[in-house]
């Protein structure tokens, strides 16, 4: 009788010590969760940035549009690339028989505007070309400057609303962002991701810009 008592006495005290157990442990594990370092999701552009040089800008002495685009280049039958872009970005986009969209709403992300008719609707080109000239590509052949205005496989055209568009105009990160703070990380993501494919430089106030924008990502 004894030994059954002492039995139960060790039986009832490890049912009181494991909630204690698992109630202590619960709340520690939630505080390493929140001491776990979240993934940063700039740390591939900051990556790429660095490895751009810095200097300052060329003059823009020479630059036409017409040395980069005399015209949309064609890359799908009919289909130029700004109505590729504008099909790509665009929902319920209907085009004639020519390729060129008659009807669809499209998204501006600069500004977070809804846009209902095609006519409201600017193909942007992230790097403006101008810039593209001030950064290095004056010394590019026109080939390699057309490609760079048609770049349909990096993040170089962006549907945008027409006013925010002329804003923009060819101005650097450092001198114009886009109204709709929510986009920055992106917009200074496909900055960097663009200027280091084709190999242009940042100038120091540009590249201090871009660091700033890349401070909104979020993991």
């Amino acid at each position: 009788m004894i030994f059954l008592r002492r039995t139960l006495q060790v039986t009832m005290l490890t049912l009181l010590v494991v909630p204690l157990i698992a109630v202590t442990t619960v709340p520690q594990a939630a505080a390493d969760s929140r001491r776990r370092p979240q993934a940063d999701a700039g740390a591939p552009a900051r990556r790429m940035l660095a490895r751009l040089k810095v200097s300052r800008p060329l003059s823009i002495r020479g630059y036409s549009h017409q040395r980069f685009q005399p015209r949309w280049a064609h890359h799908s039958g009919k289909c130029d690339a700004r109505e590729v872009v504008l099909a790509r970005d665009g929902r319920r986009v209907r085009r004639n028989a020519d390729c060129h969209p008659v009807k669809g709403v499209w998204y501006s992300p600069y500004d977070g505007k809804w846009l209902k008719s095609e006519k409201q609707v600017d193909v942007d080109h992230v790097v403006p070309l101008a810039y593209a000239w001030r950064s290095g590509a004056s010394t590019w052949s026109q080939a390699r400057r057309r490609a760079f205005a048609n770049d349909l496989s990096r993040p170089e055209l962006v549907v945008s609303s027409h006013s925010v568009n002329i804003a923009k105009g060819a101005e650097g990160p450092q001198s114009w962002r886009p109204p709709r703070r929510g986009y920055w990380c992106r917009y200074a993501t496909s900055w960097i991701t663009v200027k280091y494919h084709y190999r242009l430089f940042v100038t120091r106030s540009e590249k201090v810009a871009l660091l700033n924008m890349l401070r909104t990502c979020r993991g």
